[in-house]
């Protein structure tokens, strides 16, 4: 296996951890073209044998989002209408069998599970959602905080923000520590390591306020780790 040449890098104010290679819009756009489409998969195949294990996984419905659904219902209407930023084909996504709505924006392309559409940008001021939603996109995209920014035209007073990344393993077993840079060696798909506290600044600089946080261990298949939920809304 072949890795790019960078360094890692920790804000040591916040305690985000990430790489000096960040990918352009273009080189995005290309990454995720036809996303775990039968040729994207092959080809990443060839390069890396083991995304072999993965494949048949990502046909499924993560079974941990039964969990998440039943924390958010709490704070929703029955039948909420969504909004998932970075939904790919919707198969993710919450409330995909009761929903008012359910609309998904994602940069590949795919064809959408039955009852989702696809989101008009322009048109999202336009529309009343109680959630928008984003999982499993921050650790991927080169500036995480100009990806929420773009979402907030979807927010209203009473709209909530649910934000979910990965709480990688390193981010566990040291909290707090401001000193991971020289531990983390190798770059692999994430491309950013979010804490907590990196991920309440990062609402905080956009002006929404974080109501909780939900840290959730995950067995999807092929690994096992932890999810960390953010729930926010305008200030």
């Amino acid at each position: 296996m072949a890795y790019t040449l960078c360094a890692s890098l920790q804000c040591q104010d916040c305690g985000a951890l990430f790489l000096d290679y960040r990918f352009t819009d273009e080189q995005m756009a290309a990454l995720y073209h036809n996303y775990r489409d039968d040729e994207y998969n092959a080809q990443r195949i060839r390069f890396e044998p083991g995304y072999a294990n993965v494949v048949p996984h990502y046909h499924q419905r993560a079974a941990y989002l039964d969990k998440v659904e039943a924390w958010l219902a709490a704070r929703l209407p029955q039948s909420p209408a969504v909004l998932d930023w970075g939904g790919d084909t919707g198969i993710n996504s919450p409330f995909r069998e009761r929903h008012h709505l359910l609309h998904i924006h994602d940069i590949s392309g795919v064809e959408l599970v039955p009852g989702a559409e696809r989101a008009d940008l322009e048109l999202i001021g336009q529309t009343r959602y109680d959630l928008v939603t984003c999982s499993q996109v921050l650790e991927h995209v080169s500036f995480p905080s100009a990806v929420v920014e773009q979402m907030l035209p979807a927010l209203r007073a009473d709209t909530l923000l649910y934000l979910e990344v990965p709480h990688e393993s390193l981010m566990r077993e040291h909290p707090g520590s401001l000193e991971l840079a020289p531990l983390k060696r190798h770059w692999h798909e994430h491309v950013n390591f979010f804490s907590e506290a990196s991920m309440r600044r990062l609402l905080e600089r956009l002006g929404l306020v974080v109501e909780d946080v939900l840290l959730l261990p995950v067995d999807v298949g092929w690994t096992r780790g932890e999810v960390m939920g953010v729930l926010a809304r305008l200030a």
